[in-house]
């Protein structure tokens, strides 16, 4: 009976051995794992969770047209909120996300505990001001009620718009963190803060909205011909770029979508699809 003990506990610590072994790796096996995880298997699709509108019909332009020339597999997943595309890369899910700016990942980093880091910049989507009742900016008055998104960074970039328009007053140096409680005039306006998502659903119940680029794409409205005010694209902090867990950016299969997303090919695909109302950002990586 000892001998039988000394026996298992032996295989065990052999099992043990290999496990920690096998969990360990070496550089030279394809399967062993780094701090961040295991490496990828390049010849496995590249899952990337992207917002229907711009984000995942520029990711189809590239898997139809450019992905293949490339040797990358890209599997295009969609997500209609802000959150899940975070999560579900942190998770592993999938294995990057394209539907965010620098400034909400910050806060969405901070708040979670996540370690999302940009890759490259892709496009800007102007933030705009739009009514269904109304055809001028000049004609919002006191008492009427402005929508706005109700997210931490959406939401002050609403207010700092509104603020260029003078359609309300703002304390000094609150910049894209502004609050509603940071407004010091609010020269008689009501405000609803909503999930951006749904702000262009509430459009007929207000009679002004703040509302994100790509969602004003979904609803239908152009943000070039359509809003009472929009962003300025020169010098906008808010470029949408591909995103990935720290640790991933290595990644051959996310370094050739990088390459792709800031292709001439893709440029002349947003410039013709979108026109001004989405405007490629290319240029040097987002820093983390």
């Amino acid at each position: 009976m000892r001998k039988n003990i000394k026996i298992t506990a032996a295989a065990a610590s052999v099992a043990a051995l290999a496990l920690g072994l096998s969990a360990c790796g070496t550089d030279s096996d394809p399967a062993s794992k780094s701090e961040s995880g295991a490496k990828a298997d390049t010849s496995e699709a590249l899952v990337v969770a992207a917002s229907p509108t711009p984000h995942a019909d520029i990711l189809n332009f590239v898997k139809k047209n450019l992905a293949e020339k490339e040797g990358l597999k890209l599997e295009v997943k969609e997500f209609t909120d802000y959150v899940l595309p975070n999560t579900a890369t942190q998770s592993g899910q999938v294995d990057a996300n394209f539907f965010q700016h620098k400034p909400y990942l910050d806060d969405f980093n901070a708040k979670n505990k996540t370690t999302i880091v940009p890759v490259v910049n892709v496009h800007l989507e102007p933030l705009g001001l739009y009514s269904k009742k109304l055809k001028d900016i000049k004609d919002i008055k006191a008492g009427q009620t402005v929508a706005v998104p109700n997210d931490t960074t959406n939401g002050g970039r609403a207010l700092q718009l509104l603020a260029e328009n003078g359609l309300i007053t703002l304390k000094d140096g609150v910049g894209t963190s502004a609050k509603l409680s940071d407004i010091t005039d609010k020269k008689g306006l009501e405000f609803k803060e909503l999930e951006a998502a749904t702000v262009p659903r509430a459009l007929n119940d207000v009679d002004a909205a703040v509302i994100n680029g790509n969602y004003a794409l979904e609803a239908k409205l152009s943000p070039a011909k359509d809003s009472l005010a929009l962003e300025k694209a020169e010098g906008n902090p808010y470029a949408n770029f591909l995103a990935v867990k720290e640790g991933n950016e290595k990644d051959p299969r996310v370094e050739k979508l990088a390459k792709l997303l800031n292709s001439d090919e893709v440029k002349k695909f947003i410039d013709d699809t979108y026109q001004g109302s989405i405007v490629a950002s290319f240029g040097a990586p987002a820093k983390s």
